[in-house]
């Protein structure tokens, strides 16, 4: 199904109806312009999360286990307000998300039962923050957001105007933290998954690619410089997405088994969550491998929905891509953000690796709005963002 350039909604609605009734664009392109956003309204909130050391536990081996946490802020918030419908970014080693004021409590008491379950279950610190949209406004910056659709079953929420990354220095200063649940404390993690083996580059070489405006750049500076890097990345076969159109290679992952057994509920023992996952994984294993359907479970054409959903290209404050990349594609984009850097209008990083990593949201299996989230396997978001020098005017 092909999707129109627009795809046009209701834009009137209480302020809790706001990221309903945005239009929806199918043009990832345009999203390079300040236009196609729209400031959140004054009553609603940001939650952002994040693993304190994340490039230190890269470093040991563990970035299935960077990846995984940082997606499990996004499905215990869907989980806890019952909708995957609403304003979020995956960050790698994070992630962020909106929400009408109403929400802010059952947020708080989520993010601190993940807090919670990340130090005991995964042995990681998992900072996190809530930040009122009004005083973000009041520090002289906004919060803006639009929507991508990436497929005709599932849109992402993108964001500019500098609030998320505000909130974010906010928390790492220790400021309007998020506490730590009571010792026990569980997130509900339905959905979570990391079950796919890696995917490898078939153009050369997986390119995580974080891009941020300086402080001496307007608006109209880094739309111009990220548009530059959009249509550079034009010329790689499917704009270099990761993840083939018939979806990752089947095979077992268990390192990934035994992470998702972490995220699941209750006093059962994590050895006897392994041994069910163990025969739910060989039952789906087998289902992928001969593309058997089951019902009306049709493995094909989830695995094509899931490479269509894949989220490895966003506006986070800032421009996030995972591509296949080849060499000279890479030579370009390095050209246009270094002659940036030169004039004081981005920081930049990029990582190389040779594999991309699928970390999955999946509510329900029998529908297409399943979301998949793209890092580079050897951590590439956050390496690429450990390169960042700090903003000097900032």
């Amino acid at each position: 199904m092909n999707l129109p350039e627009l795809i046009s909604k209701e834009t009137m609605g209480t302020d809790k109806e706001f990221y309903d009734t945005l239009t929806i664009t199918a043009s990832f392109d345009v999203l390079t312009e300040p236009s196609q956003y729209t400031p959140v309204p004054g009553d609603w909130f940001v939650g952002t999360a994040d693993i304190v050391n994340s490039t230190g536990e890269i470093a040991n081996g563990r970035y299935k286990t960077v990846n995984m946490v940082g997606a499990a802020v996004i499905s215990a918030i869907a989980n806890a307000i019952g909708s995957n419908g609403f304003p979020y970014v995956f960050g790698g080693d994070g992630a962020s998300f909106a929400l009408h004021g109403s929400h802010r409590a059952t947020a708080e008491q989520t993010l601190a039962n993940l807090r919670r379950w990340a130090s005991e279950k995964c042995n990681v610190e998992l900072r996190a923050a809530i930040v009122p949209v009004s005083e973000i406004r009041k520090a002289g910056i906004d919060v803006r957001i639009a929507r991508f659709a990436a497929s005709s079953g599932a849109d992402y929420a993108m964001f500019s105007g500098g609030g998320l990354a505000w909130a974010e220095k906010q928390m790492k200063a220790g400021y309007m933290t998020v506490g730590l649940s009571e010792p026990g404390a569980e997130p509900d993690l339905t959905g979570l998954s990391c079950r796919w083996t890696n995917v490898q580059a078939e153009q050369g070489e997986i390119l995580s690619l974080v891009v941020l405006p300086s402080s001496g750049a307007s608006e109209r500076d880094f739309a111009d410089i990220t548009q530059r890097v959009v249509q550079a990345i034009g010329g790689l076969d499917r704009a270099g997405h990761p993840v083939p159109v018939e979806g990752p290679r089947v095979g077992w992952s268990t390192p990934g088994l035994n992470l998702e057994a972490l995220s699941l509920r209750g006093r059962i023992p994590v050895w006897m969550f392994k041994s069910i996952l163990f025969l739910k994984t060989l039952f789906s294993w087998t289902l992928f491998k001969t593309n058997l359907n089951v019902g009306s479970f049709d493995p094909a054409h989830y695995k094509r929905m899931l490479s269509a959903n894949a989220d490895y290209r966003k506006f986070d404050d800032g421009l996030k891509m995972t591509l296949d990349c080849d060499p000279s594609t890479r030579t370009r984009i390095e050209a246009i953000l270094s002659d940036a850097k030169a004039r004081e209008k981005v920081r930049y990083g990029l990582f190389a690796q040779s594999e991309a990593m699928v970390t999955c949201f999946v509510p329900s299996a029998m529908q297409d709005d399943h979301v998949h989230f793209i890092d580079g396997a050897a951590g590439g978001y956050a390496q690429a963002s450990a390169q960042l020098k700090p903003d000097i005017k900032a």
